[in-house]
């Protein structure tokens, strides 16, 4: 059986590492004072690649918490892929000139696509993360307050085609709510795009990253971002990385 790559995910509001509740801004939970001493708590347990949000970013559409996000990347032993508040091209190249590995574009992939394209051809496709985060599946945007009209396949064909390599995809009905993942939503995009796809939203338990493992085997499922379980102990990241192995 083919290993999966874990994500431990550090969502930050206000300086501090919270979680939304299917990613409603209202419905918060604080978790930790400290986004860097989040991350190197996370690896020292074990993680190599730490998935960071932005949510005052990606609500406000600035790089909000991106001192946060360098220090991790320069000080820590680890890769970090951040999201939120990615806006142009400028945003894109300060965080890959300091330090950060991967960029991930969401609500500007469905603004401006072409501009997007052209990012996957200018930094590599190895830096450029498209961001999908649906409802219903559809893609919402600008932090998840907006839907727009176009389906998570639709785009995620687009990408495919202009290089993109890897892609995070978010079922936002299941983010934060510990209910599971979504599986079959993930596949379809697998088979869609034949990229590498990172499940993202409802990780609640061990069989949970069984079952994405298990999904990576006839597809290009690659890798799970774990938020909420580990903030509410429902397994330790050492033992989630175990499982993915």
């Amino acid at each position: 059986m083919s290993s999966i790559q874990v994500f431990p995910a550090i969502d930050m509001r206000g300086g501090k590492c919270v979680r939304l509740f299917k990613g409603d801004y209202a419905q918060e939970t604080v978790y930790a004072d400290s986004p860097f001493e989040m991350a190197k708590s996370f690896a020292k347990e074990g993680a190599s690649f730490i998935h960071m949000v932005d949510l005052d970013g990606a609500k406000d559409g600035e790089r909000t918490h991106a001192a946060e996000v360098i220090r991790v990347a320069k000080e820590l032993p680890v890769k970090v892929q951040i999201g939120g508040g990615i806006r142009s091209e400028e945003d894109v190249r300060f965080y890959l000139e300091n330090g950060v590995h991967r960029v991930i574009i969401g609500s500007l992939a469905i603004r401006e696509p072409e501009l997007v394209a052209n990012f996957i051809e200018e930094f590599g496709a190895e830096r450029i993360v498209i961001g999908l985060d649906a409802k219903d599946g559809m893609v919402a945007t600008h932090g998840w307050l907006e839907t727009s009209n176009k389906s998570a396949i639709e785009v995620g064909k687009y990408f495919a085609k202009a290089g993109a390599k890897y892609f995070v995809f978010t079922d936002i009905a299941t983010d934060g709510t510990l209910a599971g993942p979504n599986i079959p939503a993930n596949v379809k995009l697998a088979e869609a795009t034949n990229a590498e796809i990172i499940v993202s939203g409802g990780i609640s338990s061990l069989v949970d990253i069984q079952r994405v493992k298990e999904a990576a085997q006839n597809s290009s499922v690659a890798g799970v971002i774990i938020g909420k379980a580990l903030y509410a102990g429902r397994f330790t990241l050492p033992e989630a990385l175990k499982e993915a192995e």
